[in-house]
């Protein structure tokens, strides 16, 4: 267990900084593979209830109760991009369970020109993501998951493959329904590049939480991700500075709430009210960081929110999010879950 993590932290320490100024390739492994995730605020969640489509983004989650569950989600994105998961859990014995999921994002069609606006023709780009995760029981409250992903991506004529694992760690108190995770997700590097440069996939380390109350149907869940960076704000550099025209100082607009909007910006919060056995459920997110970087200073509107529902319709678990991401548009996801042992019964 000691080399395990020794290897595991050692990725992650080049990992971290190979990802100065933010930039990075892959960016399709951080969208919310589930309607609840995406309904919920952020891209991961800490519930421990045998939701399958939760332990894509973090696979301390997988237990044995998982086995023979599948699901399929789609994502409407913007304009014409649309992604899509598919996952499967089977429990074996002697090795454990194991939750297989395949992810895929069309970017669709484009028209392929020079710089001189002369038209060759079309073409298309996806990316394309296989992951194989797997859990261990360390006690009664503490759950080790880890997952192995292989990336293909092609744009056009430029192709690049990758490989990246997920490690994460989940603590669950059953009698008080409260579940905590740390994550270290994507965690390492192109195999081969699109034309030779190597980029930094975007690793991120994620802490969640979940609290159900024991005498009303509502769980409130924290979500903070990117704390291996404090500050995530951006300044554009095309802004002119504004010149005290007294003393000719550059006049510093930071204030008292610096420091908290800097917080904030690692948070999401949600909301999920489930009356009776679970067969329904209404939840509510809140993104600020999205919030803060798509909406229109004169307009905010629901920028940053999110909303969905779900429910049980015989052996069917349906459910529904959408996330609203700015003034132009909101993105939606649509996600059936079953057991294929009921069919079987």
């Amino acid at each position: 267990m000691k080399k395990f993590f020794t290897i595991i932290f050692t990725i992650i320490y080049f990992s971290a900084f190979s990802q100065v100024g933010g930039l990075h390739t892959y960016s399709f492994l951080e969208l919310a593979n589930s309607s609840r995730v995406a309904a919920l605020g952020g891209n991961f969640l800490s519930i421990n209830d045998d939701d399958i489509t939760l332990v894509y983004a973090n696979p301390a989650l997988i237990n044995k109760d998982m086995s023979t569950k599948f699901a399929l989600n789609y994502l409407n994105y913007f304009t014409d991009i649309s992604a899509g998961f598919v996952s499967y859990g089977q429990h074996f014995e002697k090795a454990g369970t194991f939750v297989a999921t395949l992810q895929f994002i069309d970017y669709g069609t484009f028209t392929e020109t020079d710089a001189k606006g002369n038209v060759f023709g079309n073409f298309n780009a996806g990316e394309y993501a296989f992951s194989l995760g797997w859990a261990k029981k360390l006690s009664t409250r503490l759950n080790l998951g880890a997952d192995i992903k292989n990336i293909y991506s092609h744009l056009n004529s430029y192709t690049s493959y990758g490989m990246a694992m997920d490690v994460a760690a989940n603590y669950f108190i059953k009698e008080k329904d409260f579940s905590s995770s740390l994550i270290f997700s994507n965690i390492g590097r192109q195999i081969s590049t699109y034309n030779g440069i190597n980029e930094a996939i975007p690793f991120n380390i994620k802490l969640g939480a979940s609290k159900r109350f024991e005498h009303a149907p509502l769980r409130l869940i924290l979500l903070a991700d990117n704390l291996q960076k404090w500050d995530l704000t951006y300044s554009d550099p095309n802004i002119a500075v504004e010149i005290d025209p007294f003393s000719g100082a550059v006049i510093n607009k930071k204030t008292s709430w610096n420091f908290g909007d800097k917080l904030m910006r690692h948070i999401a919060l949600g909301a999920e009210f489930a009356p009776g056995k679970g067969n329904f459920a209404l939840r509510l997110g809140y993104n600020y960081r999205r919030r803060q970087e798509m909406k229109i200073a004169s307009r905010g509107a629901m920028v940053g929110f999110s909303w969905g529902f779900g429910f049980k319709v015989y052996k069917l678990h349906l459910s529904y999010g959408r996330a609203t991401y700015s003034l132009a548009g909101a993105s939606n996801n649509i996600t059936i879950t079953t057991n294929i042992s009921d069919f079987l019964k």
